[in-house]
């Protein structure tokens, strides 16, 4: 069967959080899980994915995988850049299954406007029952300076998860790899509980995407 239009489940993931708190390169780790995590298949779609960071501000790597005997296409979405409140709009929180609010361990200010980021997702998403839906905290950059740069204690992070109905938290380095198989397995598994179930067509793909990036391999 093509893969453009084979039946599967979609969960859409949005990356939110100020800018230069790694969400990009943690997005872009996300692409290289490790050890026996069980994913079928592994491949991007980055090409049909400039469409949106031109038209909307936003940009996605799409990842087919296998969870818990589930055959899965997890999106996960960054800003692109765009990180300013109310920038976005309405299409780029639509039709979403998890949320996940990342800041800069090393940086308070990136941890002061979680708040921020967790209302405008919930304002903009328009969601049915906002208390219901996954959010997860990742707090990033642990690696830098062997952790002596460090600003926002553990402690402190999981009392906001606390706070807002005891949210998932991961610490993590998209640098070194650090708990980012960890954390997106989580992800996951989490927006799989919030599924959208769709017959998915991305437009040329057939086009785009080569023999052995179909296999799971890379072209590059």
């Amino acid at each position: 069967m093509d893969i453009s239009h084979k039946k599967r489940t979609l969960l859409k993931v949005i990356l939110l959080g100020d800018s230069g708190v790694g969400k990009t390169s943690l997005m872009n780790q996300a692409e290289y899980y490790r050890g026996d995590l069980n994913f079928e298949f592994r491949y991007v779609y980055r090409k049909f994915s400039q469409h949106y960071k031109a038209t909307i501000g936003a940009d996605f790597v799409t990842k087919e995988l296998q969870v818990d005997d589930k055959l899965v296409t997890l999106q996960i979405w960054d800003t692109a850049g765009q990180e300013r409140f109310n920038s976005l709009g309405a299409a780029f929180y639509r039709g979403a299954d998890c949320c996940v609010l990342v800041y800069d361990v090393n940086a308070h200010k990136t941890f002061d406007t979680l708040n921020n980021w967790h209302d405008e997702f919930i304002k903009q998403a328009d969601l049915n029952d906002h208390e219901a839906f996954p959010f997860v905290l990742l707090g990033n950059k642990v690696d830098v300076d062997g952790g002596n740069s460090r600003k926002v204690t553990e402690k402190k992070a999981r009392e906001w998860c606390a706070s807002r109905g005891n949210l998932p938290y991961f610490e993590t380095s998209a640098k070194e790899g650090y708990n980012v198989d960890e954390a997106f397995l989580n992800v996951a598994k989490i927006a799989s509980e919030n599924e959208h179930t769709q017959d998915i067509y991305f437009p040329g793909i057939s086009e785009t995407v080569s023999e052995a990036e179909q296999r799971g391999g890379c072209a590059c």
